[in-house]
């Protein structure tokens, strides 16, 4: 037998539980009701008939009478009984507030509260992540998390066009808003976009003037051109300070380094770019030949153009059709495709950019691609023969 005390123990772990919350809060009609099996006294202790078992009955005829929810009885003939007794089969919930009310709890209360203010108020496309995820905001006044949803549904990549996120007025946000809720952003965002935001940083996706510094990696091809097998310089170091290196190898992923070629002379790779591109504008590097290899999907193509916007004369490598078509089996759905047209593209980066978008499987990375013809390719970028 399960009393009343004992099932609000349960709905409260159900509660906890972020699949429980989702299936019952946005499962629709077909969530409820929620029937919760009570159980049956056995022989022997309907036999004592003792004063837990009286009280046990008594628990669930308040709950019949007041709620929350109803009981279900069913008749049930005992040998030690002159005629059958009315026990208390089922508990039925018939809507959330039944669950809230039952649990007896006063945290579990509070929250369904705070996700009745905030889940009607926001896009449909942030309510599962809000109510799964909900250490990330309860702590939040509902209007600010309300008001961070309507901003990530405006954001877009790129919006900021170099200015400094506080100097981003969108709904009536403060100039430290993006600094407060960066985190809970970065999350809505990411929903949104496929991870991108917490990939690439709040800033550098939004293309945000830098406040903070953007690392990147930093690696020789060759010998003797840095004292150093690879170092992290800031983004803004790379603005003045020249590399020594007459070809420049800029690689969106910092994953891909395993890929590269070595030696290849006189060649320095930079990692990790994403959509941080603006230091390409450094006059040192307009002396030097400089590649771009990003991911061959809607993002890799339009961080290309942003690229060669700083960079009018950069060279584009392994991102064409035919490269993509040798490693079709690799290539992924890309969840969420960039919604901004890329400028700056070549032709046939244009019409690439196009049939990616139209393919069921327009995504693929460059971690993907065969090392050995990814060491041909730059080997025919620098001028020199393949081993």
């Amino acid at each position: 037998m399960k009393s009343p005390e004992q099932w609000a123990l349960e709905l409260t772990r159900q509660w906890h539980k972020p699949h429980w919350r989702e299936s019952r809060l946005l499962g629709g009609p077909d969530a409820w009701p929620v029937c919760l099996a009570i159980g049956a006294p056995d022989s022997a202790s309907f036999a004592a008939a003792s004063p837990a078992l009286r009280e046990h009955l008594e628990r669930w005829r308040r709950i019949d009478r007041q709620g929350p929810g109803r009981v279900q009885w069913a008749s049930k003939k005992y040998r030690a009984g002159a005629a059958p007794v009315d026990l208390p089969e089922q508990w039925i919930l018939d809507k959330p507030s039944d669950w809230i009310a039952a649990t007896q709890n006063s945290v579990v209360a509070s929250e369904y509260a705070l996700l009745q203010q905030v889940l009607p108020a926001v896009d449909t496309a942030f309510r599962t992540l809000l109510l799964r995820r909900m250490a990330l905001w309860r702590d939040l006044a509902p209007a600010q998390v309300m008001l961070a949803a309507e901003l990530a549904m405006r954001l877009s990549p790129g919006c900021a066009a170099g200015k400094p996120l506080r100097m981003l007025q969108v709904v009536g946000n403060d100039t430290k808003f993006f600094e407060r809720h960066e985190t809970l952003l970065k999350i809505l965002l990411d929903q949104r976009f496929d991870g991108e935001a917490t990939r690439q940083g709040l800033a550098a996706f939004l293309g945000a003037l830098e406040e903070r510094e953007h690392w990147l990696l930093v690696v020789p091809l060759d010998e003797g051109l840095l004292p150093f097998k690879r170092l992290r310089l800031a983004s803004t170091d790379l603005q003045d300070w020249a590399l020594p290196a007459g070809h420049i190898l800029v690689v969106e992923n910092e994953q891909a380094l395993h890929q590269l070629p070595r030696p290849l002379s006189d060649t320095i790779a930079i990692l990790g770019a994403g959509l941080n591109v603006s230091w390409l504008s450094a006059h040192w590097l307009k002396s030097r030949r400089v590649a771009y290899w990003g991911d061959m999907d809607t993002w890799g193509l339009v961080m290309l153009g942003r690229a060669r916007q700083h960079l009018p004369e950069l060279q584009s490598l392994l991102m064409e059709q035919a490269v993509f078509d040798a490693h079709a089996h690799c290539a992924v759905v890309e969840p969420m495709q960039s919604p901004d047209v890329p400028n700056h593209l070549l032709p046939d980066e244009q019409a690439l950019y196009q049939w990616l978008k139209q393919r069921s499987k327009g995504r693929l990375e460059q971690e993907f691609l065969d090392p050995g013809l990814v060491g041909q390719a730059l080997m025919r970028w620098r001028g020199l023969h393949s081993c």
